[in-house]
């Protein structure tokens, strides 16, 4: 079905898991990248990010000669882009490493050749990214054209998958397929059923866009609503992980818990795509980002409140969500920038189990460190814990005697109520 191949151009949290799920099926895949570093380390079987069970899939597929990387794009039948879809400082999407990965596949594109693009895009990019390859190859009919049959089918399948279980859901779960045409879906779909298991459901490339937005904003406004319940409980002198167990005993409300912010790629970023789509339609998307965008501040206001303009902080977690090595977009890294500005007199050590090295934003400070757990707890004044890595799960009310702790994840709670410890 696909004898010449599948290019995957973009090697992150997505390209390189889906270019592993296709190779393990015995499918030929190329990856494009132009970092020079992932694709030697990719070639050499090994993976530039943390992912359970991802070394495996790669190291195989690779031994098996299925999978290999490049930084130039080679003649196949099918190619995925899953490039970044990041927001400029404005909040407006910035499209240009989709029009980059598009132009890069228009050279070698030839009658028949499915297009797919995965990465997360306000409505109407999968119908752009048509429009920019027909500027590159006029000697092509793009389905965007509305001239009945094309040389080049063009689809939209947003990924759905949780970091720390891409591996399987990549699988396992439910895909959406949305062509510009039904015929650019079946085509597209048709990638998916080589290795996907859930249910592929068609439609078209704008409405698959939307929902997968949907999907993102429908989370942002539940984890804002929990966010704005924690500054109440605050105002208050309320404990809101009480409040909220409470409140979720009823059989009709699951509301979620609270945190430093939102992070990642997808969460943090997708909701302005609506909001630039529509502005005067989406009051309560924004104001949900909005909510969601000022928890870092309110987080650093309160530890500034306990801390002494000298104190030695110990900042647990970096990264976005739990147990990853993914530092897009995470409040954690915010939250330590805005303490080094208003504490410049501080010592901020940063616990991060799954990276080796500060990020560009943090290497570059003075009064901010790496270090592991216990050389941060001995040294601390106080403890801000950001992320509820499972490395921290064991800290008990001796790792925190004598310590201020702000716990935005409510993961300390039972080592620093005495309510919870003696129940």
């Amino acid at each position: 079905m696909f004898d010449n191949g599948i290019v995957v151009v973009g090697l992150g949290y997505i390209g390189l898991p889906t270019s592993a799920a296709i190779a393990t099926q015995g499918v030929s895949v190329t990856g494009i990248d132009v970092r020079r570093d992932v694709v030697d380390a990719i070639n050499l079987g090994k993976v530039p990010i943390v992912e359970p069970d991802l070394d495996v899939a790669v190291a195989g597929a690779v031994a098996l000669g299925t999978l290999r990387a490049t930084t130039e794009v080679p003649s196949a039948d099918a190619f995925m882009l899953a490039v970044p879809t990041p927001s400029d400082a404005g909040k407006a999407p910035d499209l240009s490493y989709v029009k980059a990965a598009a132009e890069s596949i228009a050279p070698v594109l030839k009658a028949g050749d499915v297009v797919i693009l995965e990465s997360t895009s306000p409505p109407g990019t999968t119908r752009r990214v048509s429009e920019w390859i027909a500027a590159a190859r006029p000697d092509l009919s793009l389905p965007h054209q509305g001239e009945g049959r094309h040389d080049i089918y063009v689809a939209h399948c947003p990924e759905r998958v949780l970091p720390g279980r891409i591996m399987v859901e990549i699988v396992e779960n439910d895909r959406l397929v949305g062509g510009i045409t039904r015929a650019c879906a079946e085509r597209a779909a048709e990638v998916y059923s080589l290795f996907c298991r859930g249910e592929i459901v068609l439609t078209d490339a704008t409405t698959a866009e939307m929902a997968k937005l949907v999907e993102n904003s429908f989370r942002d406004v539940n984890i804002a609503f929990a966010n704005e319940l924690a500054g109440i409980c605050d105002h208050l002198d309320l404990d809101v992980w009480e409040v909220i167990d409470l409140a979720n005993k009823h059989p009709r409300v699951n509301i979620l818990k609270p945190g430093p912010g939102v992070g990642g790629h997808c969460i943090a970023v997708d909701p302005w795509f609506i909001v630039a789509a529509a502005p005067e339609q989406s009051r309560i998307i924004r104001t949900a980002r909005e909510i969601n965008d000022a928890r870092p501040h309110a987080v650093v206001a309160q530890t500034v409140s306990l801390a002494k303009p000298d104190s030695t902080i110990a900042v647990l977690g970096l990264a976005f969500k739990a147990n990853v090595d993914d530092l897009r977009e995470s409040p954690a890294i915010q939250i330590v920038e805005l303490l080094d500005e208003a504490l410049p007199d501080a010592r901020l050590l940063a616990v991060e189990p799954h990276v080796d090295a500060l990020p560009p934003s943090l290497a570059g400070r003075d009064s901010v460190s790496l270090a592991p757990l216990g050389t941060a707890l001995a040294a601390a004044d106080v403890v801000l814990l950001l992320v509820d890595h499972q490395a921290f799960m064991d800290l008990t009310l001796a790792d925190l005697r004598d310590k201020q702790v702000v716990d935005t994840r409510g993961l300390l709670k039972a080592a620093t109520n005495p309510l919870e410890r003696t129940s």
